[in-house]
């Protein structure tokens, strides 16, 4: 039944990413064996594969360095989430990883997407190119909350930043949503600095990936780093400690 289902002339799943046969394997139009491996950068290939077209090498360098600005960032929720969940599993590595990635959301890693979000739907409803009010606009609407100003740790200087936006600047890629972050930045009135997810989010959104996309990223950067911190886990593990830590310092309260 399979086989007849899969030679019907009318079924049709149409895809412009890969297939294989019994010889070849074929991905974004070329073949992988021959044209891609240890010629295309993994950075590069991510890039390829979501935005359906092979970037420049300024390009890749922004990208690559927004990965690599979410690769880690130390013992976050969901850095002890796969850690935690290696210790009860440890015979499974992609339910650890998993576990970490379940993790990502608005105050983790989903500011990447939030921000260039709300960076979105500023530039779309703005005119002109006066990015202080424009900023002072986007503020105005934001109910008090603006997606990526602020920092639970870097209260003065996210240092991921300043680089970010030098790299965008070198490669000619500083559009119109970091323009308008870095407006954000001097006008908001608050001593907040911007955070380097946020400005991660707004240099995802100049290189023109769609919005809906950017968290995709920012789990892409942070599933690298979660590997490494299991990886250290099984080299020097932590997560008994942490375990014991709180269970021994539970209070029951009926």
């Amino acid at each position: 039944m399979a086989t007849e289902l899969n030679s019907n002339p009318e079924l049709k799943f149409p895809t412009g990413l890969g297939t294989s046969d019994a010889d070849t394997i074929s991905l974004l139009g070329q073949d992988l064996a021959a044209d891609l491996m240890g010629k295309v950068g993994f950075g590069e290939l991510a890039f390829w594969l979501v935005a359906g077209r092979r970037p420049n090498a300024g390009e890749v360098r922004l990208f690559e360095a927004v990965l690599v600005a979410l690769a880690d960032h130390g013992f976050t929720p969901t850095a002890i989430a796969a850690r935690l969940t290696y210790l009860s599993a440890p015979d499974s590595l992609q339910g650890a990883l998993a576990a970490g990635l379940l993790g990502g959301g608005s105050r983790f890693l989903g500011v990447t997407e939030d921000c260039g979000k709300f960076l979105a739907a500023a530039l779309r409803d703005a005119e002109g190119d006066d990015f202080d009010e424009i900023a002072r606009q986007a503020i105005a609407g934001a109910n008090g909350r603006i997606p990526g100003l602020g920092h639970p740790v870097h209260k003065v200087q996210d240092p991921r930043t300043p680089v970010l936006i030098r790299i965008a600047k070198d490669e000619g890629l500083y559009g119109r949503h970091l323009r308008l972050f870095e407006a954000i930045g001097r006008v908001h009135g608050k001593n907040l600095p911007l955070n380097g997810a946020g400005v991660c989010g707004a240099a995802l959104a100049d290189l023109g990936f769609p919005v809906e996309m950017l968290r995709g990223f920012a789990l892409l950067a942070r599933a690298a780093g979660l590997l490494g911190q299991i990886a250290e886990e099984q080299r020097r593990p932590i997560a008994n400690q942490i375990y014991l830590t709180v269970d021994r310092n539970a209070v029951y309260e009926p």
